[in-house]
């Protein structure tokens, strides 16, 4: 985790050989949300890209560096005071250099964060 302590990894879930489901919870109290934003804490979309990264990484068992992001789509601000709890929809694909993630982020019946992206196997 490259910020401790940032979110806790409730569940991971297998629902078929490519689909996963994880549910994270989010640490309000994290320092993080201090300057982003002081008084009205938005989780920032580097740190959403991140967990992405690292529940892939917990799922291939491989170390990855992000090679390209595509359709990247911020739909709603997440703030860890009223919706600590997500909901991420991962569909992995690996092969054999790369893996590719198509990623849905939502909490409630509303969606976050859209986004597909392509790392490298490290």
């Amino acid at each position: 985790m490259l910020l401790k302590d940032f979110y806790e990894v409730q569940l991971i879930d297998k629902v078929s050989d490519t689909k996963y489901f994880a549910t994270i919870i989010l640490n309000e109290k994290h320092e993080v949300f201090k300057g982003h934003f002081p008084g009205n804490p938005v989780t920032p979309g580097v740190c959403m890209m991140q967990i992405i990264k690292e529940l892939t990484q917990e799922v291939t068992g491989f170390s990855l560096q992000l090679k390209s992001s595509n359709n990247v789509k911020f739909m709603a601000l997440i703030n860890p005071e009223e919706t600590p709890e997500l909901r991420l929809e991962l569909e992995i694909l690996p092969n054999e250099d790369e893996v590719k993630v198509k990623n849905t982020t939502s909490f409630g019946e509303t969606v976050a964060l859209k986004l597909s992206n392509t790392y490298k196997k490290i």
